[in-house]
């Protein structure tokens, strides 16, 4: 029987064994956690408990770029796959991946396609890059295939391209950054394309979310939903903790894989919140060989579901993310995230292309730009009706600048991203 689907206590049973494993291959390979529990006078026989975790340090993503390399536990002949992370938040990561690694990258996608409700026989068309030392690409490509269903790679980008693949193949399932959708369906309109009669009848978000933190579609879910009515999915994963968090179809949360993580949800105080509240994700990655990591600040703002899922699944969840941490805004006295502007931006009609700009004002504030490019010139003011937008939907209104949607497409899509570029933080010091 999956894990998944065990009682709660049973769940934490079987995690404390993975852990204890995990931290005798740690303290036998990693040059980094050795030194760590030398320096703290850490006897790991002593950390038995998933509550013991809180006596080891955190590990922070700035341990990771200082000292990559100590993190690596085997020697590099056994790397037969090099990543690195998009390094949206500082210089890349790089990761080394065993084929041991792999073979849980692949279980990890499988465990979360089935989640969201795929079988053998299905056809996923990957709309991700799979190169650029992008580690998600290929785990969902290898999850696929673990599943038995079938995967056509088109890549990101180029709506007339991924049109013409839906028509000649009929995949049932896109998988995607779902701001992207919309430019699908922009496009399909432009040319009289009726993708509501497509063979599509699922769709897997990546890196941005779709629901709030009631678990209804936000703005952009909404949208494309409206448009469009197929089944949407939201996922959340990251290259450090190597597994993915998929909705099912209940739409509740993102499940946990317990064979793969552990997760803490840590306060201002750096202690454990209630489970509900929202704080700090924190991961322990289990099974990983080539950099597995201890009690890793992800930076992410979310909070763990307990209870039994509908879907029968005992597993705790993840509410859709709230934001990052450092990237916290303080606009005119209110407290948001990048994602509630991102929000209101997705769901004016008029917008093509946007980018969020956050710097030190004068007064040392956040001084909060949003730079936006038009589909067409409306007959009104458009300055002021975004504005009116913001304040309708969180309550204050950033400075808001018209540029060509060009010159905004190309501060989006740099060269040597991965991820579309949205938000630029140039404050001397995060919050």
């Amino acid at each position: 029987m999956d894990i998944e689907f065990k009682k709660p206590e049973e769940i934490k049973a079987f995690q404390e064994g993975l852990m204890k494993d995990a931290l005798e291959y740690l303290q036998a390979n990693s040059p980094y956690y050795r030194h760590i529990f030398n320096k703290h006078g850490i006897d790991i026989k002593k950390i038995t408990k998933i509550e013991d975790l809180q006596k080891i340090p955190f590990t922070e993503k700035n341990d990771l770029q200082k000292y990559n390399e100590d993190f690596f536990c085997c020697p590099k002949s056994k790397i037969v796959d090099y990543v690195t992370t998009s390094g949206t938040t500082g210089d890349p990561i790089i990761f080394g991946c065993t084929e041991k690694d792999l073979r849980r990258l692949a279980f990890n996608e499988k465990k979360s396609f089935e989640c969201a409700g795929l079988k053998p026989g299905d056809l996923v068309q990957i709309m991700v890059t799979l190169d650029k030392r992008f580690m998600a690409g290929n785990a969902y490509f290898m999850g696929i295939r673990e599943l038995g269903a079938s995967a056509v790679r088109v890549g990101n980008g180029i709506p007339e391209l991924q049109w013409d693949t839906i028509n000649r193949l009929k995949p049932d399932t896109i998988m995607c950054v779902p701001s992207f959708i919309l430019r699908l369906i922009q496009w399909a309109e432009d040319h009289g394309l009726d993708y509501t009669k497509s063979s599509i009848k699922r769709i897997i978000g990546i890196g941005e979310g779709l629901r709030d933190q009631n678990f209804k579609l936000n703005l952009l879910g909404s949208r494309i939903k409206e448009k469009w009515d197929v089944q949407l999915f939201a996922t959340y994963s990251s290259t450090e903790m190597s597994a993915t968090f998929s909705e099912c179809p209940c739409g509740c949360g993102g499940h946990l894989h317990p064979e793969l993580l552990i997760v803490e949800i840590i306060g201002e105080d750096d202690k454990p919140v209630p489970d509900g509240e929202v704080g700090e994700v924190v991961v322990t990655t289990l099974g990983v060989e080539g950099m597995p990591l201890l009690r890793y600040r992800t930076g992410d703002l979310a909070a763990k579901v307990t209870g039994k899922c509908q879907c029968g699944r005992y597993s705790y969840r993840l509410t859709p993310i709230l934001g990052r941490k450092h990237n916290m805004l303080k606009l005119k006295g209110t407290t948001l995230y990048p994602p509630a502007i991102y929000d209101v931006l997705d769901n004016t009609h008029y917008i093509e292309n946007y980018v969020v700009i956050v710097q030190n004002s004068d007064a040392g504030l956040d001084d909060v730009i949003v730079k936006v490019g038009l589909k067409y010139q409306p007959d009104f003011d458009v300055i002021k009706d975004i504005k009116d937008r913001f304040r309708s939907r969180i309550r204050v209104a950033p400075k808001v600048e018209i540029h060509p949607s060009n010159e905004i497409a190309a501060i989006n899509y740099p060269a040597k991203s991965r991820k579309p570029i949205k938000f630029i933080d140039n404050r001397e010091k995060h919050v």
